[in-house]
C-alpha cells in the first residue's frame, strides 16, 4: 500500500498534524507534500490519499478545495484545523460538506480528524481594528471571542497529535 499526505496550512497548524499522520502511516511507500508543491507529484500512484487543510469562512481554504476537485474514485483520509470549536453545529456540518463533495466525485473517505488550531495574528487584529473603528460582525472583538482566540492558541496541543496519529495509524 502507497499513501499520500496533503496538506495546505496558514499558521503551520495544519503542517503539525499533517507530520504527526504521515509519521504514523505503517506504509513502507509514502510521501508528505504541501498542497502548494502537489504539481510535482503523480498522486494518482497513490492507494490513499490524506488531504489537510484549514476552515475559512466555514469551507475548506481555496488551496486545499481546488485539490479536493481533482480527486475521482479515491480512498481518503481527511483532516482540517479550524479556529473555532469543533463540536459546534456550524463545524460539523462544514465538515460534512466537505465529505459530501468528495464522495459526489466516487471518493470513499475513511477517515475524518479535526481540531482547533491557532487564527492567524494578523486576522484577530484585524476584527479588533474593525470592532474599535465600531463595525460589528459576527467576529467582532468581544470578550467571549477573546477568550475563544486564547483557547485556539493552545491547538493543536499533544492531545490533537496523539488523535491524529491514533486515527491515522492503521492506514
Amino acid at each position: 500500500m502507497s499513501s499520500l499526505v496533503v496538506f495546505s496550512t496558514s499558521t503551520g497548524n495544519t503542517r503539525k498534524i499533517a507530520d504527526a499522520i504521515f509519521s504514523a502511516l505503517k506504509d513502507t511507500d509514502k510521501k508528505i507534500v504541501d498542497v502548494n508543491e502537489i504539481n510535482k507529484v503523480n498522486f494518482n500512484k497513490f492507494d490513499k490519499i490524506i488531504i489537510g487543510g484549514w476552515i475559512d469562512k466555514g469551507e475548506i481554504d481555496e488551496k486545499a478545495k481546488e485539490f479536493l476537485t481533482k480527486l475521482k474514485n479515491k480512498k481518503l483520509g481527511l483532516f482540517v484545523t479550524m479556529g473555532g470549536n469543533p463540536e459546534t453545529d456550524r463545524a460539523k456540518n462544514c465538515f460534512q460538506e466537505i465529505k459530501k463533495s468528495l464522495e459526489k466525485n466516487g471518493n470513499i473517505v475513511e477517515k475524518i480528524f479535526v481540531c482547533q488550531g491557532a487564527i492567524d495574528p494578523n486576522l484577530i487584529n484585524k476584527f479588533r481594528e474593525m470592532t474599535k473603528q465600531g463595525i460589528v460582525g459576527p467576529f467582532a472583538a468581544t470578550p467571549e471571542r477573546e477568550t475563544r482566540w486564547a483557547e485556539a492558541v493552545k491547538h493543536p496541543d499533544e492531545k490533537d497529535i496523539e488523535n491524529a496519529k491514533r486515527i491515522f495509524g492503521g492506514l
